[in-house]
């Protein structure tokens, strides 16, 4: 049993083969586009040199008819001429040779005519077959001779007339018209361009598929990659062109490893987190279930109920902190932000009122903004919770909205214990929490607030609080000029 060698031929190819060649063959191509840019630009110069050339016609035909110098020249050598039957044998052949050479070049439609007549009767002397048909009325010279133009049967015609002493001398021509002449022209050029494109287009498409060869291996070096590896690309390029292509892919790359650091640590230090409110709930439910004493069950279920809200709070800001890393940013809402604080501050009454801590805001009646919304109330609630949480019973928290030229100016100050200098570097890390405030929170929502402030490109600084004691957080948010 044989088989074949040979390949397959197109015609044992299936459909989905012959559709998959299509789309390759279809399918853009950087030596493609720069071949058929060298092509446009091929129609181009024909088309310029079209319009020169067309424009010297025109210029010729009026400033330098020729025509008349054939006209007047012919008339000139009739001059010694005093014979009718000599003048019109001359006329004759004059007439059969220009139309010989008509036909021979091609270039001039229909026929040449020479009429001569003696000028002192106005006697025909020669006269072509056919020009008498087309009864074109004599032009009556004073002197010298003359062009004109007549519409005869639907067809323009060029006139030459002229006389002297002895002869009278008209020549009919069928006049080229604008749309002849660029037919002619336009199929004249076209063979010097084709025979001109090879040596154009194939150099180019040489040249362009040598310059993107780097670009190719580029392309092969990123392909064999795995899928992991986000160290830099290692191409080294040596054209300029590329340098800042190899550039922005290393510095691409530089933030996918940070970013993939980054949220590693947060899954992690996530992970350790939410372990130990678990392990209390399992350790307070398993109390519940198997304690015989009901003090110990109520105290169990305390513990258990504090260690939900505190898991609860944990999960809630963990999505805050996703979402607010999240790269799609919702669209900038109007928002009357005073209004909106207020409901806010509303909202954290109760827990102050419990804790006997003054809640107070200074801000104007109303405050119009265009902002990102979700990340503007993510600042203001962890703001003023992690001020309620770590000021003392009977404290003081002031909060301060104002606008501030083009930003908008946020503040919540405390006279809580404050943060030790020591410390004041980190409050902003993840899970961060200063010392004897474990037990507080959960070392996330001051991260919350500057990846928020972040997003709307604003910035976020701590300082003193009220009168000089706690804790002090400044924001400042850019608003659009049309806000």
């Amino acid at each position: 049993m044989s088989t074949s060698v040979f390949p397959p031929t197109t015609g044992s190819r299936t459909p989905r083969q012959l559709r998959a060649i299509w789309r390759r063959l279809a399918e853009p191509t950087l030596v493609r586009r720069s071949v058929l840019s060298v092509t446009v630009a091929f129609l181009l110069v024909w088309a310029v040199l079209l319009g020169y050339n067309f424009f010297n016609y025109k210029q010729a035909i009026t400033n330098d008819p020729g025509l008349l110098k054939y006209g007047d020249a012919l008339l000139e050598s009739l001059t010694p001429i005093t014979d009718p039957a000599q003048a019109a044998a001359a006329v004759a052949a004059t007439n059969h040779w220009t139309n010989i050479r008509r036909r021979q070049i091609g270039l001039l439609p229909g026929a040449s005519m020479h009429e001569l007549r003696d000028s002192a009767t106005g006697q025909v002397v020669y006269s072509p077959a056919g020009l008498q048909e087309l009864d074109i009325p004599l032009t009556a010279l004073q002197e010298g001779s003359a062009l004109s133009e007549s519409v005869v049967q639907g067809k323009p015609y060029r006139i030459y007339a002229g006389h002297n002493a002895r002869w009278t001398l008209r020549i009919v021509d069928n006049k080229r018209t604008d749309a002849d002449y660029l037919a002619y022209n336009g199929r004249y050029l076209v063979p010097y361009l084709l025979l001109a494109a090879p040596f154009v287009l194939l150099p180019v498409w040489l040249s362009v598929r040598n310059g993107l060869r780097p670009l190719q291996q580029l392309a092969n070096l990123i392909a064999r990659r795995d899928k992991d590896d986000l160290q830099p690309v290692g191409f080294h390029a040596r054209h300029r062109e590329l340098k800042p292509l190899e550039q922005s892919l290393d510095h691409l790359l530089a933030q996918l490893r940070q970013k993939v650091e980054r949220e590693r640590a947060f899954v992690q230090d996530a992970a350790h987190e939410i372990r130990t409110p678990l392990a209390v709930i399992t350790a307070q439910a398993h109390v519940m279930a198997r304690s015989p004493s009901e003090e110990e069950r109520t105290q169990a279920q305390a513990h258990l109920e504090q260690a939900i809200a505190r898991t609860s709070h944990l999960a809630q800001q963990l999505l805050d902190l996703a979402a607010l890393d999240d790269a799609q940013r919702p669209a900038p809402r109007d928002l009357d932000v005073a209004q909106w604080l207020r409901g806010a501050l509303a909202q954290a009454a109760p827990q102050a009122i419990a804790r006997q801590i003054e809640l107070s805001l200074d801000a104007p009646d109303t405050l119009p903004a265009r902002l990102d919304q979700p990340a503007f109330e993510s600042i203001a609630h962890n703001l003023i919770d992690n001020a309620l949480r770590y000021t003392p019973d009977g404290g003081n928290v002031a909060v301060t909205l104002r606008r501030g030229g083009a930003a908008l100016q946020l503040s919540v100050q405390d006279d809580g214990p404050g943060i030790p200098a020591t410390e004041q570097q980190r409050v902003f890390e993840r899970f961060y929490r200063g010392t004897g405030h474990a037990a507080n929170g959960s070392g996330l929502g001051l991260a919350i607030v500057r990846q928020a402030v972040l997003r709307m490109g604003g910035q976020v600084q701590m300082g003193a609080g009220l009168n000089g004691r706690g804790v002090g957080f400044f924001v400042s948010i850019p608003l659009p000029h049309s806000a």
